[in-house]
């Protein structure tokens, strides 16, 4: 049994599929917006995923295209499954726009790759350690507020640690196991529960030690995926405290790539960052 896509591997799966049939028709954006009666822009957002496409649209792409009856059913059974509501949508009052977005193509995501500069990858957060850092960064935020940050990282730890898993690969600045979070006790279990972490067959867990000097990730954090059927990464999404920007370009893949492949070089392998996870707890 394979992993059902979501709305947004649908979405970007319809985008794409549009985007092709366009080429193959000879036809330009600019051809499509006139067509639609739409701008370009709008057109591009389509074929790039970032906007709904309603069934009129389709059909009438559909001629521009010359498309048979079949192909428009398929394009047509895709876009019901793009709108679908995703389960994070429970979360709109909690999470902002960009967020929820990127919640729901990591649910659908086949590989993530992940560096942390500062912070245990919200995939494997405890709930205290949610609430810590969610503490310091909104001192004034209600009991209430932070109840629901912590449900909606569990919720996403459960859909994460599924029957059908994606392939997690997380590297971790050395600062991120040295900084206490929260109570000594919190911290300490915080701490335990990477080490559980890094014994998962679908999780590797890397430390990047202070030793290993400089690297090519020193920019910052980021995230990396790629879904089902597609053979490189889709985007790289990088976090900042007003919002999120994806890279999808390919030269800004690629980069990101190879700061990967340099974090695999310069990490400690999964059993020495056992090691110093093990180390790091007998030291709380």
């Amino acid at each position: 049994m394979t992993k059902q896509p979501g709305p947004n591997v649908r979405r970007r799966q319809l985008g794409a599929t549009l985007s092709e049939l366009r080429r193959q028709s000879g036809k330009t954006i600019k051809d499509a917006a006139g067509w639609l009666g739409m701008t370009e822009s709008n057109v591009s957002k389509i074929e790039k995923a970032r906007q709904t496409v309603k069934p009129p649209t389709l059909r009438a792409l559909g001629q521009l295209y010359d498309l048979d009856a079949a192909k428009v059913d398929y394009l047509l059974r895709l876009a019901n499954e793009a709108n679908q509501r995703g389960w994070w949508t429970a979360y709109r009052d909690t999470v902002p726009d960009w967020f929820r977005q990127f919640v729901g193509l990591e649910a659908d995501a086949e590989v993530i790759w992940e560096y942390q500069a500062e912070l245990v990858p919200g995939l494997l957060q405890t709930p205290a350690y949610v609430r810590a850092i969610a503490r310091a960064a909104r001192p004034a935020a209600a009991d209430e507020d932070l109840d629901k940050s912590v449900a909606l990282r569990r919720e996403r730890q459960e859909r994460i640690d599924g029957e059908h898993p994606p392939k997690l690969r997380f590297f971790l600045n050395e600062a991120v196991i040295r900084r206490p979070v929260g109570r000594p006790e919190e911290w300490r279990h915080q701490l335990e529960c990477l080490v559980e972490a890094s014994r998962l067959p679908h999780v590797e867990l890397r430390v990047l030690p202070f030793a290993a000097g400089q690297h090519a990730a020193m920019l910052g954090s980021f995230v990396m995926m790629r879904f089902p059927d597609e053979e490189s990464p889709a985007f790289v999404y990088v976090e900042h405290d007003r919002g999120a920007i994806y890279q999808e370009d390919p030269g800004d893949i690629e980069r990101y790539t190879v700061n990967v492949a340099d974090l695999e070089q310069r990490s400690a392998g999964p059993e020495g960052t056992r090691a110093m996870l093990l180390e790091a707890v007998r030291a709380c």
